[in-house]
């Protein structure tokens, strides 16, 4: 049996290919940037102004003062949105200009509009007052002063979001290139199995099913349900795998059948095919019968059929493989301190249900909840975060620092 940092190192390993492709940036929340994305141009695209007022150019206030006022004449108006004034400004005039507005040359500072006083008066003004010194560059948006052009705006392996969005969009940035979303075919095992609300004593609500594809837009895949794999359909599923190597399914996962049990026919089935890397069991908890292995450019992932090992497995297991082949930023987990101790097996990776909160100080907590049995959903429930006790240790003492992971999505803290 492997230990869980050596079952990471051949998942890294086993990698698949996944092709790119070119989508609008209307269409690429959640998608993962395959090459890096440029500036096409400065931004802002000029110097415009960052409040409304009137623009001035300040070399003509350098000798103003209480005692030696001077009006600057109005000779126009622009806005946001309003082409360029076409003008040629004098010494002493002044161009009222609303917020976004271009700034005419050699205009070079803006006096906000609270702060002017009009000549004659304000109802029918014909100049400003100016009675001091004004700084150049005041309330000025420099051109690229954001971005330069060809400036880098986001890395490939990031995963696109909101905030991405609108700088993409306010660029100037139509399509991006991502990678392909994976293809998931999914299939419960187990007579035990259904999909009734209302069920006997001697059966199990389908429940993996649901839960993994409730994932695929955090963890990044599409979703086929296979169905339910019944005791004695150890040939329907070679025929599955079979079907799989030809078509665009990435991965399969399958739920259950995955231990050393009569019915457990996952592995004996997989090893029928020539796998380049295989593993089955890891020295983790929950969730120590889980299996991977690699077909040509395809994978398969037998994870436990218990619901808890089964949402761990998938979090440890299939989206680090997710992570490294769409080549996403490796993924940080958050640091948190010990709010109660616990005691595991030394050689054992444990995932622990915990809750994770910030204290009166600003510090991250983390307690370890009770009702760590892999059948319980209660705590899974009040849980917001998977503690991850490595192997090597077997005391967890309160006040020390752990590694923590949110079980529905992946926390990307990049630089």
């Amino acid at each position: 049996m492997i230990n869980y940092n050596q079952a990471k190192k051949i998942l890294k390993k086993a990698k698949i290919k996944i092709l790119d492709e070119e989508i609008l940036i209307k269409d690429s929340l959640n998608r993962v940037i395959s090459k890096d994305i440029f500036s096409p141009s400065d931004h802002p695209l000029c110097d415009n102004a960052a409040f409304d007022g009137f623009a001035i150019n300040s070399n003509d206030t350098k000798n103003l003062s209480k005692k030696n006022p001077k009006n600057f004449k109005i000779i126009g108006s622009t806005s946001a949105g309003s082409r360029p004034l076409n003008k040629k400004i004098r010494k002493f005039d002044t161009v009222e200009i609303m917020t976004g507005g271009i700034i005419p040359q050699p205009l070079n500072s803006i006096i906000p509009i609270e702060k002017i006083n009009f000549y004659p008066d304000k109802k029918n003004p014909k100049s400003i007052v100016i009675d001091n010194k004004i700084n150049q560059f005041n309330h000025i948006r420099f051109k690229g002063s954001d971005y330069k052009k060809k400036q880098l705006v986001i890395k490939k392996g990031s995963i696109i979001q909101s905030n991405h969005i609108l700088a993409l969009k306010t660029l100037g940035i139509k399509k991006i290139k991502v990678k392909k979303k994976l293809n998931i075919l999914f299939f419960s095992t187990g007579n035990e199995i259904s999909n009734s609300n209302t069920i006997p004593i001697w059966k199990v609500r389908n429940s993996n099913s649901y839960y993994i594809e409730s994932l695929k837009n955090n963890f990044l895949f599409n979703f086929k349900n296979g169905g339910i794999l019944k005791d004695h359909h150890q040939h329907h599923f070679k025929s599955k795998i079979n079907k799989m190597l030809k078509s665009k399914i990435d991965i399969i996962i399958t739920s259950g059948a995955v231990s050393a049990g009569k019915f457990d026919y996952i592995p004996s089935v997989v090893k029928q095919f020539k796998t380049s890397y295989y593993f089955k069991n890891v020295n983790i908890r929950p969730g120590k019968p889980v299996l991977f292995a690699k077909i040509n450019q395809k994978a398969i992932f037998g994870l436990p059929g218990n619901p808890i090992s089964s949402a761990a497995c998938f979090r440890f297991f299939v989206y680090p493989f997710i992570e490294n082949i769409l080549n996403l930023h490796h993924e940080k987990p958050v640091k948190a301190v010990l709010k109660n101790s616990f005691e595991k097996k030394k050689n054992f990776t444990r995932f622990i249900k915990s809750k994770l909160n910030t204290t009166v100080n600003g510090k991250l907590e983390v307690k370890l909840l009770p009702g760590q049995e892999s059948f319980r959903i209660n705590s899974f429930v009040r849980s917001n975060v998977w503690g991850v006790l490595p192997q090597g240790q077997s005391k967890f003492k309160k006040g020390q620092i752990i590694d923590c992971f949110f079980p529905n999505y992946s926390n990307k803290i990049l630089d």
